[in-house]
């Protein structure tokens, strides 16, 4: 199978080096020409229009790593030659825009599926297969905290829950195999944080999911304290025990006894370019598809509607 790749920038430059890595590129796409220095000498097709690749590259599938803005662009470009698509998250910062986006995918049957890394992490598995055998019973209820201090400089403005708490959402979602039914929220800048119109630092909310579970969350981007890691700090209590996360490391407790978990046979950590591959040449959806990654997006937008309006809000999940 070969990709064309479209975008070189931080992230794409990744994208490059796994595709080129694995035998699986066939060309690249960027608007910036000066960026074709960044292959490294390697003699891939480079274009500066996607129009052009498409029509003279034979490719399996694309990978989307543009900006978000232009995420949609890209994708209908690709739906309309009927190629499969992996994108970066998020589907579009737009949230109608995501669910006519996933909707066409769904309707021409064009496997389309979000780059989302968190829940491939190999602690991450870890602890889904734990709560998925009954290590700590039936789950009671959640407390989620992410802080780090996270001033980056994108070509669009930062805000916590579109660019980081995007993956705690699916991870929710994923630990607990349940969806979002309600939200109440407030996002806020808090003194001391940077001054960028449009920018959201800090996150709290209450997340009530299907059968009873509630989960705690609070995330900052500009936190000087002491770092959590990407994934955040996770406590999961459950009938018969709880699952503590902190620096990627798992605590487990049951029986009033607390053991560190060192033990990650039978957890399939492929990332999500291996996923979406074998989904490919499987015939089957992919983890992270479009319509799945389509709930992890409701959350985060019914949590900012929430915010917004100061209510506790329910969480309506899209019809595809």
């Amino acid at each position: 199978m070969k990709a064309i790749l479209v975008g070189l920038g931080a992230a794409g430059f990744g994208w490059y080096k796994r595709l080129r890595d694995r035998g699986l590129l066939a060309a690249v796409v960027e608007s910036d020409a000066s960026r074709v220095s960044m292959l490294e000498g390697a003699a891939y097709p480079f274009y500066t229009s996607l129009e052009e690749a498409l029509e003279r590259e034979k490719a399996d599938f694309l990978v989307n790593v543009t900006p978000p803005m232009a995420h949609t662009a890209i994708n209908h470009m690709a739906f309309d030659r009927g190629l499969p698509v992996l994108c970066e998250k998020p589907i579009s910062f737009d949230y109608g825009e995501s669910v006519q986006i996933v909707r066409r995918a769904v309707r021409e049957s064009i496997p389309f599926m979000i780059a989302e890394n968190y829940r491939r992490f190999r602690h991450i598995r870890k602890v889904k297969q734990l709560l998925d055998s009954g290590a700590i019973g039936a789950i009671s209820f959640i407390d989620i905290r992410f802080c780090r201090f996270h001033h980056v400089q994108r070509n669009y403005t930062v805000q916590v829950l579109d660019d980081i708490g995007v993956h705690h959402a699916d991870l929710l979602r994923y630990l607990t195999g349940a969806e979002a039914k309600a939200v109440q929220a407030k996002l806020y800048n808090p003194p001391g944080g940077w001054a960028e119109e449009g920018a959201v630092l800090n996150a709290h909310a209450i997340i009530e999911m299907e059968g009873g579970v509630v989960a705690g969350y609070s995330a900052s981007i500009a936190a000087r304290g002491a770092q959590t890691t990407w994934s955040g700090d996770w406590r999961i209590e459950g009938t018969e025990g709880a699952i503590e996360l902190a620096g990627d490391e798992i605590h487990l407790t049951r029986e009033g006894r607390t053991e560190i978990v060192a033990d990650f046979s039978g957890v399939d950590a492929a990332d999500s370019l291996s996923e979406f591959v074998a989904a490919l040449r499987e015939g089957r959806e992919a983890e992270t598809s479009g319509r799945d990654y389509l709930n992890t997006q409701a959350l985060v937008h019914f949590i900012t509607l929430s915010a917004r309006t100061g209510a506790r809000t329910s969480v309506e999940l899209p019809v595809i």
